[in-house]
């Protein structure tokens, strides 16, 4: 017995250097291309200055965005589109994914995969495509006027309040089906025989779905709602490609006022990295009280 400890240490110190050198590579990479560059974002968030003359101001860019009405614009666009799109396209995910885990529907599996193909098309390639179907005489305002839905073409692309509309709609269209998949998936881990049990018991199924498959699907729901909020507040390839950020400022977001500091503007590259902190703790703040609201324990 005292002669097998050794071995036995031995065997559990090789095994577990074996464990590291699998994942080392990996956890190299990250630490290189992941955690290296956000140290270094924080570091520069405290200099300002062009190109490579940086020089450290402590905490003036961050005092600075109380201030800066580029900034302040930005981040009412964004949370615009925070508040309406997140909640919007949660609702519709989950409606959606109750109506296609029905066991009686015909071609489930091409409604699914119709309704997720929008989240892996090019980001680029929706965005162009949505401002040609949005312009002023696009397919949209085509069907509209033969519908005689309305009297005059909508201006989507050039008027500040329907430019966001057609933001918020592209971004719904896009991650939809992102988040259905996720809702599924959580559906048909529910035991059937709770349902038909509820059903015995004279439940509706609007009683069903607000009393067994809300809650149970409650851990979902906050995680898609979390990185549904993340997504939005990184909003920046519909942002361009559609409407540029106009008319004016109007529809801009955080991203692309990032993206403007560092290579539109003077290359503002401290301060530009302020406000992607700014970002970062916009999130912590949104996570938390989402968690909060959810009553999960973080």
């Amino acid at each position: 017995m005292k002669t097998a400890a050794p071995k036995m240490t031995t065997s559990r110190f090789k095994a577990g250097m074996t464990g590291w050198l699998f994942i080392s590579i990996a956890v190299i990479m990250i630490v290189a291309f992941y955690f290296y560059p956000m140290i270094q974002a924080l570091i520069l968030s405290f200099k300002t200055g062009t190109g490579s003359n940086l020089t450290f101001n402590g905490i003036d860019n961050y005092k600075r965005l109380f201030t800066d009405s580029m900034f302040i614009t930005a981040v009412k666009n964004t949370f615009i589109y925070l508040i309406f799109q997140v909640p919007l396209m949660v609702i519709l995910a989950l409606f959606i994914s109750v109506l296609l885990n029905d066991k009686n529907l015909k071609f489930k599996g091409f409604f699914r995969t119709a309704i997720f193909l929008p989240c892996i098309t090019s980001l680029v390639a929706y965005s162009v495509v949505f401002k040609y179907l949005f312009s002023a005489d696009g397919l949209v305002n085509s069907l509209l006027l033969n519908l005689h839905v309305i009297g005059t073409p909508i201006q989507w692309i050039t008027d500040p309040f329907w430019a966001k509309v057609t933001i918020i709609i592209a971004i719904t269209w896009r991650w939809t089906g992102y988040n259905m998949i996720f809702y599924l998936s959580g559906l048909q881990n529910i035991d059937n025989s709770i349902y038909e049990a509820a059903r015995i018991d004279g439940a509706s199924s609007i009683r069903q779905f607000f009393s067994i498959t809300v809650p149970l699907l409650k851990p979902i729901i906050l995680f898609t709602s979390i990185t549904s909020t993340i997504g939005t507040l990184q909003l920046f390839d519909e942002i361009m490609n559609i409407t540029k950020g106009g008319p004016g400022n109007a529809t801009s977001s955080i991203s692309q006022y990032i993206y403007n500091l560092s290579f539109k503007y003077s290359s503002d590259f401290g301060y530009a990295a302020t406000v992607s902190y700014s970002i970062v703790i916009m999130i912590i703040i949104l996570s938390i009280i989402q968690f909060k609201v959810a009553g999960e324990k973080k």
